[in-house]
This record gives structure tokens, C-alpha cells and sequence, in this order.
């Protein structure tokens, strides 16, 4: 069974609170969400498999540890998720980036396809899908849908924020699939946006608002 783990990291926590706030600006906004990621990503890398392997170093040879099997892709669900793509490469910057985009459609609230680009080896990769948000879970569970129809089998989703509703959704649709929470909100409101949130993340990122 899949697990679902909500970050409890005082820096995680306290740069989350940062990002809520309305005064805070969109260089600050996105500088600060590339830096969630890459401390969610230091947790939701956890169980990477290491193996042994001889080396050099400048007084003798030794053995050390280096990462084993699957090499490793992000895809992040456009376009907020692009937000959230450089803090992860900082820290696995071998991974491999694909896209899909999505977008809500505001009367349904449900997910439309408009683009889909993944890493020709994807199927053989361990996939990260990311986005800020998790709110009705529609888009995540549509992505992720996504990819094992191309053949992908061991994939994660990250978010910095999620809604109960779309943690539910997500998790009954793709119950193999690790959730990686930053916080875990109130609920949803009438116009879907997670409460208390902190507003369109994709706007806030690139300023279109």
C-alpha cells in the first residue's frame, strides 16, 4: 500500500507560511516554492536504493555509496508545477523533466488535456509528477493516468499544498502511488480553491495576476 507522508519540517513549514501570506511578492513566491520542493524532494527520495562500488580518493581506494537502479524523471503538471521543477534537479539534477498540461475547466472543475511530453525512456524511470496544488485531485489523478498508459509503473506525487478532498481522490484512483504532502489544508470552497491556501499558485508564480 501506497503512503501518504505530510511534511513536517520546520523549514518546510515556515517557508509554506511565507508563501501563503498575500504581501509576498512573485520572485519571492517562486524563489521560495523551487526551495519547498527541493526540501520535500530531500524527503520523498528517501527510499532510493544505494549500492556499493569501489573508488579513489586522494589517500587510498574505498568503497562507497552510490544510488542503484532506476534513473529517475520529474514531470510536472503545467503550468504551476514548472515552479517546482529547479529545486528538485538541484538536488537529483541527472533526472530526466517531462510535461503535461492540464487545465481546470471552470464550469466541470474537471481536468482537459492540452499537452503531453515525457522522456522517451519513461517507462523504465522513477517518476515524480509535481504541482503546487492538490485541490480536487482531478488533474493529479488524470496525470498520473497518463503516464501508466505509457507504461510507467513506480510514480510519486508531490505537492506543497493539498485539500482532504483531493488526497481522497487521489489516493482511491492510485492507491500504488506515494503522496508527498508539504501541508494538509482545511477543505475546499465553493469555487475549489483549497482553504486557507494561498491562492492560484500558477499566477502567483509567473505573475499573471
Amino acid at each position: 500500500m501506497a503512503q501518504i507522508m505530510v511534511m513536517d519540517h520546520p523549514l518546510i513549514q515556515h517557508k509554506i507560511g511565507y508563501i501563503r501570506r498575500q504581501e509576498t511578492g512573485t520572485k519571492d513566491f517562486r524563489q521560495t516554492v523551487s526551495e519547498i520542493a527541493m526540501l520535500i524532494c530531500y524527503e520523498a527520495t528517501r527510499h532510493l536504493e544505494l549500492t556499493d562500488i569501489k573508488i579513489t580518493t586522494p589517500i587510498c581506494d574505498t568503497t562507497v555509496k552510490t544510488l542503484k537502479g532506476r534513473k529517475l524523471a520529474v514531470v510536472p503538471i503545467l503550468r504551476a508545477g514548472l515552479g517546482m521543477v529547479d529545486g528538485m534537479l538541484t538536488l537529483i539534477p541527472t533526472a530526466k523533466v517531462g510535461h503535461i498540461g492540464l487545465y481546470r475547466d471552470p464550469e466541470t472543475h474537471k481536468p482537459v488535456e492540452y499537452y503531453c511530453k515525457l522522456p522517451a525512456d519513461s517507462a523504465q524511470r522513477e517518476v515524480f509528477v509535481v504541482d503546487p496544488m492538490l485541490a480536487t485531485g482531478g488533474s493529479a489523478s488524470a496525470a498520473i493516468q497518463m503516464l501508466k498508459d505509457k507504461g510507467c509503473k513506480k510514480i510519486h506525487f508531490m505537492c506543497i499544498i493539498a485539500a482532504p478532498e483531493g488526497v481522497k481522490v487521489l489516493q482511491e484512483a492510485h492507491p500504488d502511488v506515494d503522496i508527498y504532502i508539504g501541508a494538509l489544508d482545511e477543505k475546499l470552497n465553493e469555487n475549489a480553491y483549497i482553504v486557507p491556501g494561498l491562492g492560484d499558485a500558477g499566477d502567483r508564480i509567473f505573475g499573471t495576476k
